[in-house]
């Protein structure tokens, strides 16, 4: 006798992939910290990717919005001059804020009179080896030259190199990027659409096969881009209970989501130092946040008050006051 032989089993594995929407930055590049690098004898590479900064300034809701708070609160004090328009002002201070580096190119008349300033943008500028001359670096090919000495350089001093600022935030972007992730995860979860929702599980020995028919059409409508995916199985003379609904979906409810999102907001907002109160956010416990004004004076206090002073450095480099400080609202007498 020969022996019967086994027919392999096929094994089927399940697969799906998420797709579209991207993160707002793709790996860990902007975190390959270098020493700034001499480019065409030229002019100094930055230390990190601003392009990478720039992309991550809208990476999270917290991170944009701690920037924004300790930005608007200080344009709130500023008062300027024809020589400097607010709209210049603010691009240095956003610039500042996001690259740690802010830059004021002077025009002058044939008296050397100033009679205008702009700020032309961080994000491509770059410090030449040459003592007081800077490059405007567009593409990675469209150069220009600015004159001798008519740039002005707000730096954000960096504890490696002296060339260029770094933010103060840097050490929060893991958690910035954590907190992007969580949120994509979860809109790729219900955008993915290939989920099941429930097994609708009919046991009871049904005399009318459109009855089942009619129950798996009523499914089939339900579907629908994002929507969950219910099975249905009919086992005739199955066990009791005829009818029943087996959900699955809740195993959504288990992935720390809100652990993720609360912890990630907390480190961003301990590297920005803004008071959770200035920035719209809810308490979840039942004693709140605090005193929203004692903490808006803390804030000024602590954190715009040091960059009121090193906005003063404009002043001195104009040779005549551009820009003039206003008393903070809050701290003034009522």
């Amino acid at each position: 006798m020969s022996k019967k032989q086994k027919t392999p089993q096929k094994t089927t594995a399940l697969s799906f992939t998420f797709g579209d929407p991207v993160p707002v930055l793709d790996g860990a590049d902007i975190l390959s910290y270098f020493e700034s690098v001499l480019m065409y004898q030229k002019y100094y590479s930055p230390p990190v990717d601003f392009n990478g900064l720039a992309r991550a300034f809208r990476s999270t809701a917290h991170h944009q919005s701690a920037i924004t708070v300790k930005k608007n609160i200080l344009l709130s004090t500023c008062k300027t001059t024809a020589l400097l328009p607010r709209t210049e002002l603010e691009k240095l201070v956003n610039d500042y804020l996001i690259f740690g580096n802010g830059y004021l190119e002077k025009t002058v008349n044939l008296w050397d009179k100033t009679v205008k300033l702009t700020a032309p943008l961080a994000k491509y500028m770059r410090k030449g080896v040459e003592q007081g001359i800077y490059y405007q670096i567009a593409n990675g090919l469209n150069e220009h030259q600015f004159d001798k000495d008519s740039i002005f350089h707000l730096i954000s001093p960096d504890i490696n190199q002296e060339i260029y600022g770094l933010p103060d935030y840097f050490s929060s972007l893991q958690s910035a990027f954590l907190n992007e992730s969580a949120t994509l995860f979860r809109r790729k979860y219900y955008q993915n659409g290939a989920h099941a929702g429930a097994i609708l599980y009919l046991t009871d020995p049904m005399q009318n096969d459109d009855d089942v028919e009619k129950i798996k059409d009523q499914l089939r409508q339900a579907k629908g881009k994002g929507n969950f995916k219910n099975l249905f199985i009919h086992s005739p003379n199955g066990k009791k209970d005829g009818l029943q609904v087996i959900p699955l979906s809740d195993v959504v409810a288990k992935d720390e989501f809100i652990n993720i999102k609360n912890t990630s907001r907390d480190d961003i907002l301990a590297a920005h130092r803004v008071p959770p109160q200035l920035m719209g956010i809810i308490p979840t416990n039942t004693g709140g946040f605090g005193d929203v004004e004692k903490a808006g004076k803390v804030f000024f206090i602590n954190e715009i008050k040091p960059l009121q002073q090193r906005l003063e450095e404009i002043n001195h480099w104009v040779g005549e006051r551009v820009i003039e400080f206003m008393p903070y609202e809050l701290l003034s007498e009522k």
